[in-house]
């Protein structure tokens, strides 16, 4: 078993189709699959338990936050989103407001929803290379509807904060971390995360 993502270079002439993507990504459902812009395949192992432990705690603070406040809804990490640059990718645990979300049609919701989810959260897993996931993180914040990016290094106790338009800011061991204004009253209670 691969302890980093495992990148397949897919030659233009074989490039899959979404509907082709969609359906090799639900015969390999046991696998992480993402795909960027350029059409190369990212297969990433599944999570160490530990890591999938706190995954979970996150989710689950943002699921409890995002069923009291009513205006959004909460993806966990297995779901896929297209980007506007053609990507599919897969968010750790992400945020999508009520009435963008309810725009799409039912089977739009139903693949991966061409739509980038107004906040979005990476849990680094301690054999994860940060440089790949900050460019993941600035991936997502050029996209116009992503409004807060999380971006949680477990391994050195930092939370990298992402906002449109200005530098990522860097969080050194937080007891917290807040949601701003995009998640109003959410607050990510970090024990449960380191």
């Amino acid at each position: 078993m691969f302890s980093s993502p495992l990148v397949v270079q897919i030659p233009p002439s074989m490039q899959m189709t979404d509907e082709q993507f969609f359906d090799f990504c639900q015969v390999n459902r046991e696998l992480r699959i993402e795909r960027n812009q350029f059409g190369e395949i990212s297969i990433m192992p599944p999570t160490g338990s530990e890591t999938g432990n706190r995954n979970f705690n996150v989710a689950l603070q943002l699921g409890v936050w995002a069923e009291k406040d009513g205006t959004g809804v909460c993806f966990d990490s297995s779901t896929g989103f297209k980007l506007s640059t053609g990507a599919e990718r897969s968010p750790d645990a992400s945020w999508i407001k009520l009435e963008r979300w309810n725009a799409l049609s039912p089977e739009k919701q139903q693949r991966f929803a061409p739509i980038c989810p107004d906040f979005v959260l990476e849990l680094r897993s301690p054999s994860d290379n940060l440089k790949p996931l900050k460019e993941k993180m600035e991936e997502y914040m050029r996209e116009p509807e992503v409004q807060l990016g999380f971006l949680i290094d477990r391994k050195h106790r930092r939370v990298y904060i992402y906002r449109p338009g200005i530098p990522e800011e860097c969080l050194e061991n937080p007891a917290t971390v807040s949601g701003e204004s995009v998640l109003p009253g959410f607050v990510l209670n970090m024990s449960k995360v380191w």
